[in-house]
């Protein structure tokens, strides 16, 4: 497949220095070149994160001095253009999407970013590019997490704030297995959203009298529970807990779910590999896993993008489409 020539500059949204969502402003910065083991992608789709605000304000630092200006973005989509010398999984012309967190050479909120040709995949053939690049960290984090429960069919699952990025795919990787979903969602689009992605029931948490559902959802107790946010209300759910459960939630959440003598809590962090890559590919095209995008903005209004991310009650993900 025959690319156009690589420029030298590149559009691209970063701050300057750490703060609000107004920090974030584009900028014209060089085109990065990829080292031997890296590849160099034409961004058509960036993620749009939780966990990008705090790059962005500097509540998350990486090793070593942050160095300005600053691309956040973890995930995205596009077209290798470049490839170091030592790649060989990849040629120019594929079609991929890629997860990198920390990465000091500038993050996914670019037309072009470079990534270790380790924590980039081929995009499955179900989904478009677009969903592409709204499903590369959320899709690892999701699976990963169910994988980390060893959710069985015979298994009744809580995904505690199931309508999000991450939820919206945990519910359907969770429905895959065979298990039975109980999901929390709040409003009326949130709820009917996580049924059709195939949750059983679905309990409001802001809600104590919709909580003390669970006592008729799950009579014998929960068996496992995926927490993707923290808080009095996840603590409450953790209540109806069976004693030999499990719960599981991604580093990050606020606050973490307090320890309990009853059952086990452990935390994790995605992990971008060949191996689940190819994990997540076979679970995307054996089911046909939709990936819920709620908003696409242009790089150019990146700051009104993340003023949307802080109000919160995101259905699904909000991503940039930075080229058409």
């Amino acid at each position: 497949m025959r690319t156009s020539p690589v420029p030298t500059t590149m559009k691209a949204a970063a701050v300057d220095g750490f703060g609000p969502p107004s920090a974030l402003r584009l900028h014209e910065l060089p085109v990065p070149k990829p080292r031997p083991h890296e590849v160099l992608i034409a961004i058509h789709t960036a993620g749009i994160g939780t966990w990008d605000t705090a790059i962005r304000d500097g509540s998350w630092r990486g090793s070593g001095a942050p160095k300005f200006p600053l691309v956040p973005g973890v995930d995205g989509a596009g077209t290798v253009v470049a490839k170091g010398t030592r790649v060989r999984r990849f040629e120019v012309g594929d079609t991929v999407y890629a997860y990198e967190f920390g990465n000091p050479r500038g993050g996914f909120y670019a037309q072009f970013a470079v990534a270790a040709a380790e924590h980039v995949s081929l995009v499955p053939k179900s989904l478009d590019i677009r969903a592409a690049g709204a499903a590369a960290a959320t899709g690892l984090t999701a699976m990963q997490g169910i994988d980390k429960l060893e959710l069985r069919s015979r298994h009744t699952i809580l995904i505690f704030g199931a309508s999000g990025a991450v939820g919206t795919l945990a519910v359907q990787f969770a429905a895959q297995r065979g298990a039975y979903v109980i999901a929390t969602a709040s409003g009326t689009a949130a709820q009917r959203l996580v049924k059709r992605l195939g949750a059983k029931k679905v309990i409001d948490a802001r809600k104590l009298e919709s909580i003390e559902q669970l006592r008729e959802f799950a009579p014998d107790g929960l068996d496992r529970v995926l927490a993707l946010a923290g808080g009095k209300a996840l603590e409450r759910c953790l209540d109806f807990m069976h004693p030999k459960g499990r719960v599981v939630h991604p580093n990050g959440i606020e606050p973490e779910p307090a320890g309990r003598r009853a059952f086990r809590i452990r935390s994790f962090d995605a992990v971008a590999s060949p191996r689940e890559f190819a994990k997540l590919q076979r679970r995307i095209d054996s089911m046909r896993i939709r990936v819920p995008i709620s908003a696409v903005y242009p790089l150019a209004r990146a700051a009104d993008a993340h003023r949307h991310l802080d109000r919160g009650h995101v259905l699904g993900r909000m991503v940039f489409g930075v080229r058409r």
